[in-house]
Formats: C-alpha cells, structure tokens, sequence
C-alpha cells in the first residue's frame, strides 16, 4: 500500500494547548513520547484564539508568542470570552476537519461544544475540549460534523459554572477515553472528576505532576 492510503488510515487528531502557552509548545511537550504512537495519528496544533494576557510559565523555557483561550476568575467559576472562544473552535474543526478525535493539555481539555448562550469562558486545554464533546452529545455544537471517536485528557478539569455543567455533563460521554492523571499534579483530583463524565474511562495514573509525562514500556 502507498504512502498515501496509509496517511488515509490515521485518526486525525485537535490537539489544544494548556494557558499561555501554544500549539508548538504542546506539540514540543508531546514529543517526549515514542513515536510509535504518532503512527496512528495525524495531529494538528492549532494557537488559542487570544494573546496571553499575562505572564506565561513557560517564559525563558520556549519562546513566544504565548496564547490563551478565554479567561476567568481566580475560583474558576467565571469564564470571559467562552462563547466566542467556542463558536472560533467549531468553526475550525468545520474548515479543517473532520477530527476523529480530540487531545487537551489542561485549560484545552474543558472546550468541546457550546452553541448556546454561556457567560463567560474558561482556562484549560483538556477542560476546553471535554466541554466541546459534552456539547456535541448534547446537539448543541458541530450538529453537522460526525461524532468524536476519541479524547485524550492530560490534566483537565470539569467547568465549576452549573449552567455549563448540567449540559455538557448532563450524561455520560460515550466516547472513548484516556486521562493522565499525576499524583503531584494540582490538578489530581479535578482530572480524576473529569473521568466520571466518560463512559468507562481509560484512567493512565503517572507519578509526575503537571505535565506531559513521560510514558513507561507498560504504559506506551
């Protein structure tokens, strides 16, 4: 078989960066993992929709420029610009897609599908995404393009608003899942909270904290 019915046979995956950060970061923290792995994939990174509005963490350690994808308040639980951070996000999945699947760093995780009106928006990569998927289950984003086969959590989060949470947690996501949960990450048990809105979750337990972590022969 040529080279090109192999590419037509990988799952074509969003890949959302965490805070501040960006698409090339992410893609840089990823490749820490064996490229085995990637055969089976063909992963796209895109840059939030707004600058970093503040400092980065990564400053001095990769250079900018840095993005975000809404902001919020210092609790969680108020979100500024998620509307229109969602409505960019399905309308790049509908011109570069379709997407087999989703993988969120963090504040990206929480996105998946919001058409109708929220207030406010969000901070992380996998928490982003989590939300996109819950939404589209819902018929309320990406009506038109087919569902998701796959996501992958690296730290996320649930939304902490309950008009965003009886929505897209409202049932179980059935959508095939995997989330990385560190045992040093502060985001230990929120990520572990995300796992409950996915039927029957793939749970892959790291010793490391917030991160991409690096993957053993077992979990590889």
């Amino acid at each position: 078989m040529g080279g090109e019915d192999e590419k037509k046979k990988k799952m074509k995956l969003l890949c959302l960066h965490g805070f501040r950060t960006s698409g090339s970061f992410l893609q840089k923290q990823l490749s820490k993992w064996d490229l085995s792995i990637f055969h089976h994939f063909d992963l796209d990174f895109p840059n939030g929709k707004y600058p970093a509005g503040g400092k980065s963490d990564i400053e001095g350690i990769f250079p900018p420029p840095y993005f975000e994808w809404f902001q919020f308040d210092k609790d969680f639980t108020e979100y500024t610009n998620l509307e229109e951070c969602i409505s960019y996000l399905c309308e790049y999945i509908t011109s570069n897609g379709p997407f087999d699947g989703l993988l969120g760093f963090s504040q990206a995780c929480q996105l998946l599908f919001l058409s109708i009106y929220i207030r406010g928006c969000v901070k992380r990569g996998a928490t982003l995404a989590a939300l996109l998927l819950g939404y589209q289950k819902q018929g309320v984003v990406l009506k038109e393009h087919p569902p998701m086969k796959l996501f992958v959590s690296i730290s996320g989060s649930k939304f902490r608003d309950p008009k965003i949470c009886e929505v897209a947690y409202k049932d179980p996501i059935s959508v095939k899942s995997a989330h990385f949960v560190g045992a040093k990450d502060w985001l230990k048990v929120p990520s572990e909270e995300l796992a409950t809105a996915f039927d029957n979750p793939l749970i892959i337990n790291h010793l490391q904290g917030h991160t991409v972590p690096r993957l053993g022969k077992e979990t590889r």
